[in-house]
């Protein structure tokens, strides 16, 4: 993806095409689901067409089948907010979101990164940087985790323990949101990850769940090799949680723009390669063992619409579902989705049951002082959404109906007069106002 540029600077198109070049000066420079039965590799075929805004960056399947694309930045400017659309497998239209809160007098635009155990899209907003959760169900938006105010979020992984990794495209760092969301940390500073402003993009957890594969469009911090290129690093997530050094993996070749990529179970990753219109094949490895189509630039694939800023993939299937954002020309009727096939199949997303939106909520100590009724206060909700009821289970009685009071219902009273005098464990079982229900345990002290 691109960084945020001030209005009324040359577009990106110019200035990526002269930034690299000047870097190259500087050194020597050496449609319908896919069963593969009747598909020859690199088949491609047109997925879905992206209405207004366009400039599709990184479609994502969603664990049920249906997929999602965001609109992201217009390098010209514009003032419409960014949108989330849904499509089926077959890619049909059937329905979008309109995302709320962006600053919209300058650079703008959302992607869909990732999903949580409660099913609801986890979004990367550029201005202001955030990341939002979607409700699909109810359309309620809502704040996971906010950043300074001049991070880039790109793309985006969770770690087994809830945690959520994310690359940025324009500083030298990966963050980490902790479990249940919050304020981003950075979790790894390296120079490594300095891009001169073409930075990280691609990230993904690989299968042992304790490596994340991230990708760099160049090296144009000068710290490693040849600026022009870009590379693919290996970061441990070390027992205590730290991070590992970046160890290389792969380095592109000139100018070419890698972005963001997916990764087969073979151990084979895809990458697409923004400004030569590919998609290169990395082996586990290491090495380029394919690149298509074999020549650069012209993007021709075999397909109705050619390869135009390809910036994302993701396995469907044995398919690739390219994203492409016709970044450097704007051209809208180029702005789609690609269906291209590679008869393999990807590797399974990790979505942890921390992710949910609630997070965990640790025990409280007993209470010193023996009541016969208790409050509990319950997590906070996303905006426009409240605890509609609530029954508690109170051991030696029976279930029992339980008063929400408070800001936003979030008090629940539990009145506990039938049990006998122990620390016992109440149960309370809530329903809110989407329709969902969550259980939630506590130990108490009581009397009877």
């Amino acid at each position: 993806m691109s960084p945020g540029r001030p209005r009324r600077r040359p577009p990106l198109a110019y200035r990526s095409a002269v930034a690299l070049t000047c870097l190259g000066s500087l050194v020597a420079l050496p449609a319908a689901t896919a069963t593969g039965q009747e598909r020859a590799r690199f088949d491609t075929k047109l997925f879905a067409k992206i209405p207004a805004p366009g400039f599709p960056a990184s479609a994502y399947l969603h664990p049920d089948s249906r997929v999602y694309e965001g609109t992201y930045d217009n390098p010209a400017g514009d003032p419409r907010p960014s949108r989330v659309f849904e499509f089926t497998n077959r890619g049909s239209l059937t329905r979008s979101w309109t995302i709320g809160g962006q600053t919209l007098d300058g650079p703008h635009g959302v992607q869909v990164a990732a999903s949580d155990a409660d099913g609801d899209l986890v979004l990367l907003d550029k201005s202001p940087a955030r990341v939002l959760k979607l409700d699909r169900a109810t359309g309620v938006q809502s704040i996971y985790a906010t950043f300074p105010e001049a991070a880039l979020p790109n793309f985006a992984a969770w770690g087994p323990d809830g945690s959520l990794y994310l690359s940025d495209y324009a500083h030298a760092v990966l963050w980490r949101v902790p479990p249940g969301g919050g304020v981003a940390i950075p979790w790894l500073r390296s120079p490594v990850l300095e891009g001169g402003g073409f930075g990280a993009t691609g990230l993904r957890l690989l299968a042992d769940q304790r490596t994340l594969l991230v990708a760099m469009q160049s090296q144009g911090g000068g710290t490693n090799g040849n600026p022009t290129t870009g590379r693919l690093y290996k970061v441990a997530i070390n027992p205590d949680g730290s991070a590992g050094a970046p160890v290389q993996f792969w380095e592109s070749g000139p100018l070419e723009g890698p972005d963001g990529f997916a990764v087969a179970t073979s151990g084979n990753v895809y990458i697409t390669l923004l400004l030569t219109n590919q998609l290169a094949v990395v082996s586990p490895q290491g090495q380029t063992v394919e690149r298509f189509p074999s020549a650069p630039l012209s993007g021709e694939n075999g397909g109705p619409v050619p390869f135009d800023g390809p910036s994302n993939a993701v396995f469907d299937g044995q398919r690739l579902l390219v994203a492409q954002q016709s970044f450097l020309a704007g051209t809208a009727a180029n702005q789609v989705i690609q269906d291209v096939f590679v008869g393999e199949t990807g590797l399974p997303e990790l979505v942890p049951p921390a992710s949910a939106d609630d997070p965990p909520v640790p025990e409280p100590e007993p209470l010193e002082i023996c009541r016969t009724r208790r409050t509990i206060t319950l997590p906070r909700l996303p905006e426009g959404v409240r605890y509609r009821s609530a029954a508690a289970k109170v051991p030696g009685d029976r279930v029992r109906k339980v008063t929400l009071r408070g800001g936003r219902s979030r008090k629940a009273t539990v009145d506990v007069s039938k049990a006998k005098d122990a620390r016992i464990r109440v149960t309370v079982r809530v329903r809110r106002t989407d329709r969902r229900t969550r259980t939630f345990s506590r130990v108490l002290r009581v009397c009877s």
